[in-house]
């Protein structure tokens, strides 16, 4: 089989399928679930805020202190990664880039990893961000918070398979150019 420039072996490059995620993917993907979870509590804000007025009148004016809706943000961030985490291992940002959560020894992880990763990752940021240094130097790249809840992220795509299922489904489209 022969080698790209890079010296790699081609085959594995096609699938990455439980090879531990990158400092860049993981980022992209926290990035894409705080800007949807951020517009989906602000679409929530509206729409509560919208229904309240229709139903007592439009003189009502909601101005809830910033505790209180911090504290509501806090909730639905922690419902929005720790839910979605014990269920099926990614958020809509993970699963958008192909990676997952998992415990360090590859099984699924629990509803208890979810939380106690959720929990945990605040302090990833409190130390400012070396909590997040293993995750670029580290063998496994498990961040503070994968080690206390006894997670990793791994890439869940498998493109090799990807790219048989468009194979197949050309074939069907035009079974003559084969």
């Amino acid at each position: 089989m022969s080698r790209g420039v890079t010296g790699a072996d081609p085959t594995r490059a096609v699938s990455m399928q439980g090879h531990y995620a990158g400092a860049a993917t993981r980022l992209a993907a926290f990035a894409l679930d705080q800007t949807i979870a951020t517009s989906l509590f602000a679409l929530g804000s509206a729409i509560v805020a919208w229904a309240i007025a229709l139903v007592t009148s439009d003189a009502f004016k909601w101005d809830p202190d910033a505790l209180f809706t911090g504290s509501l943000l806090l909730l639905w961030l922690f419902v929005y990664y720790s839910y979605p985490w014990s269920v099926s291992g990614k958020t809509p940002g993970m699963a958008l880039l192909g990676i997952r959560v998992v415990r360090a020894d590859g099984s699924p992880a629990s509803g208890r990893n979810a939380v106690l990763r959720t929990l945990a990752l605040p302090l990833s940021f409190l130390t400012l961000g070396i909590g997040f240094l293993p995750i670029i130097f580290g063998k496994e790249r498990r961040a503070l918070h994968d080690k206390i809840a006894g997670t990793a992220v791994v890439y869940s795509w498998d493109a090799r398979s990807a790219r048989w299922r468009f194979l197949a489904r050309q074939q069907e489209a035009d079974p003559v150019a084969v």
